[in-house]
């Protein structure tokens, strides 16, 4: 395993002004050092790994043609940053990536200026990118002092919408698009623009013919304009425009994305020409190890392992059988129900391995669309599926679906289509930090007419709310957690819930012990938040409910533990404004009842990358958080009322 001392060149690189006062023919052995550098630490870390070891070279050449920060470098997604993070003096950060306090995994306008845009989601760079080349033509960056505007946007982002409305909108703008083209996304990448990428790879005849004619015509400068005449009409008859030529762009490539002499000359040559400049470096995913080559999906976010043996299962304790993860109850529930309802369709948004699809897509090929990274195009093809009498299942992540809301809105519930919404990742996720926690879902779904909103306190549960779900002949969510849950035993039966009803799990005997007072206390919890919830019960003695449905609320439970307790706690694992507490106040309120009423949920603020069980403990929704909230309030609330009686 490599050691710290074995970087003779990177530990001289504290910013990309040190990169840049190297020789050109260092940069081959920096690119060495760099790649070891992020096996070495993404070993002892865990985080992307794959896209980081893919986009090595491109990265030292960008910032070794650019001057960054100055020139903008924005990135699509993110996930590929590890390299510029280390070049831009982040490199001794690396030791706490995505930990609490650490660096993020993505890049960051407050970490550092050389991350010039906020990424995490895919498919924005070229938006970005265009707004600043606006912005510096409108203040006079431009001739000699030009800012450049460079997006990197692999040839997994660029097949969504949002990249093409960019593109459509470029006109005569300075922005360099780069597509980082590896054939993949976190799985292959699939459709019709790959199958496009790939025929440009195959038209080598003309790349061939190309480079023999610049070898003749360099002992010939007084004939290169009239050349420059010639390669245009010669390249109309060996291959047609492409499409980017078509948006207005001057398409260069495709080269070898690890070719680090290539890309500095390429570089060096585009940033001298005026309009939009359209790239295609072609890079392998998990260049430089090869065992992240032969397996770049599960090389994409791995846990830690040791470089020399690579990813490895840890062994379950003898006797211990291991916990399914919700994501796993979701794709064995997909095959049962497909094999019961042949109506069923599964559709994820380039999400297969992530969101458990992998197993039914080998058994139901063609029940299983990858609509590639469009949310939008997933949630509306859904629509289009059930409007013509199809059950469609639409596998997608928390955070993800916030891209689709419109079509949500518009295509799905105005509509009052039969699709079901898996949300993978309702909650705090971990190390991805705030782009991927799913902390708004139960507020931005109750608020839809016509949806059917539901949140699993276990697996067993889940897998009831899914067959639920698919039942209706509306839309629905079923929101689940990412990982384990509690682990209780799951039912092989495909059975349903009743719509709209909780139930009590835990019933108080007299008063709680939370305050001195006599006060019966209530816990309303909604999904990942009942197990907490019923510790902290325990605890205190409260009543414990799992309410089980978001929308709509059981409005008789409510009714009964309001009219049978004195104050009412409500928690989930979403943002406390508009969330499952907010239904449950407005339930009290139609009924007229007065009862004080204590939400806790997620702050009002973005919750950072950390440690997910220590997130949600900062946050106060562990047992102990649950136990020592209730015991303010009520002892603030006893106070303040003894207050007023003086």
């Amino acid at each position: 395993m490599a050691t710290p001392h074995t970087y003779p060149l990177l530990d001289t690189i504290n910013d990309p002004a040190d990169l840049r006062r190297l020789d050109r023919r260092d940069l081959h052995q920096l690119s060495r050092e760099l790649r070891d550098f992020i096996v070495e630490s993404v070993s002892t870390t865990g985080g992307h790994f794959s896209s980081n070891l893919g986009t090595v070279e491109l990265t030292i050449a960008l910032h070794y043609v650019f001057n960054t920060p100055d020139d903008r470098l924005v990135w699509d997604v993110g996930h590929q940053t590890y390299g510029h993070k280390i070049l831009t003096g982040r490199r001794k950060g690396m030791s706490k990536l995505r930990q609490k306090g650490g660096i993020a995994g993505f890049p960051r306008r407050e970490e550092s200026p050389y991350d010039t845009f906020g990424t995490a989601h895919s498919s924005t760079s070229i938006s970005a990118a265009l707004g600043m080349a606006i912005a510096a033509r409108l203040s006079g960056r431009v001739g000699e002092t030009r800012r450049h505007s460079i997006a990197i946007i692999g040839d997994g982002a660029i097949t969504a919408g949002m990249a093409f409305e960019a593109m459509n909108n470029v006109g005569r703008e300075n922005v360099i698009v780069i597509l980082n083209d590896n054939d993949m996304s976190i799985s292959e990448s699939i459709g019709a623009l790959n199958n496009y990428f790939a025929k440009l790879m195959s038209g080598r005849f003309y790349a061939a013919t190309k480079k023999t004619a610049e070898r003749a015509l360099q002992y010939t400068p007084t004939f290169k304009e009239i050349a420059k005449k010639l390669e245009e009409h010669a390249k109309g008859m060996i291959i047609p425009s492409t499409m980017f030529e078509e948006f207005g762009f001057n398409y260069t490539g495709p080269i070898d994305g690890h070719n680090v002499d290539v890309l500095v000359d390429t570089l060096n040559n585009i940033k001298q020409l005026d309009g939009p400049q359209f790239l295609h470096v072609v890079t392998r995913k998990g260049q430089g190890y090869k065992l992240a080559e032969d397996d770049p999906i599960n090389y994409h976010g791995p846990p830690k392992f040791d470089p020399k043996i690579g990813i490895v299962k840890a062994a379950p304790a003898p006797d211990a059988k291991p916990k399914p993860t919700y994501t796993q109850i979701f794709g064995d529930w997909l095959c049962d129900m497909a094999a019961a309802d042949k109506r069923l369709v599964g559709i994820t948004p380039a999400m297969r391995e992530g969101s458990g699809l992998v197993k039914f897509s080998q058994q139901y090929p063609d029940r299983y669309f990858d609509t590639a990274i469009a949310e939008q195009h997933a949630v509306t093809f859904a629509a289009g599926l059930a409007a013509d009498g199809m059950r469609p299942v639409l596998a997608i992540y928390s955070t993800f679906l916030q891209r689709g809301y419109d079509q949500l809105i518009h295509d799905v519930a105005i509509q009052n289509l039969p699709v079901v919404f898996a949300l993978d990742r309702g909650g705090l996720v971990g190390a991805d930090g705030p782009t991927h926690h799913g902390a708004f879902d139960l507020s931005y779904l109750r608020c839809i007419p016509n949806m059917v909103v539901m949140a699993p306190a276990d697996e067993n549960e889940c897998r009831q709310m899914l067959t639920t779900g698919m039942h209706l002949d509306k839309p629905s969510a079923v929101r689940y957690p990412r990982g384990a849950g509690p682990g209780v035993a799951i039912e092989k039966a495909l059975t349903t819930l009743p719509v709209g009803k909780g139930v009590l799990v835990r019933e108080a005997k007299g008063f709680s012990t939370a305050n001195t007072a006599k006060t019966r206390v209530a816990i309303l919890a909604f999904g990942s938040m009942v197990k907490p919830a019923l510790d902290a019960g325990e605890e205190i003695n409260a009543s414990v409910a799992n309410m089980r449905f978001v929308k709509p609320i059981d409005d008789a439970l409510v009714f009964k533990l309001a009219t049978t307790h004195d104050v009412i706690i409500t928690v989930e694992e979403n943002v406390v404004m508009g969330g499952a507490g907010s239904a449950v106040a407005e339930s009290l309120s139609a009924q007229n009842l007065s009862v004080p009423v204590l939400h806790l949920g997620l702050p009002d603020q973005f919750v950072e990358h950390g440690d997910p069980a220590g997130l949600l403990a900062d946050c106060g929704l562990n047992r102990e958080g649950i136990v020592n909230s209730v015991r303010k309030w009520l002892n603030e609330t006893q106070s303040g009322a003894q207050r007023a009686a003086v």
